[in-house]
């Protein structure tokens, strides 16, 4: 594990993103940079397309279906 120098501005939208997501500043960053890996590695996967492909990666139970 290592520091990692961003610009203010850059710090600045993650902070600000990280509220609006519930995660820390350092989680968001974390995020744009996995996102970005795959992104690069994968030029024709749209980002809806990265998340989904990630999120079959976790294993989970059904989610709850909510009665209308």
């Amino acid at each position: 594990m290592g520091i990692v120098r961003i610009d203010d501005a850059l710090h600045e939208e993650a902070r600000r993103a990280s509220t609006v997501l519930c995660r820390s500043i350092n989680a968001q960053a974390e995020f744009w940079m996995k996102i970005g890996m795959l992104a690069e590695a994968n030029p024709t996967l749209s980002y809806n397309a990265i998340v989904a492909m990630q999120r079959g990666t976790v294993a989970a139970g059904p989610l709850p279906v909510a009665a209308a």
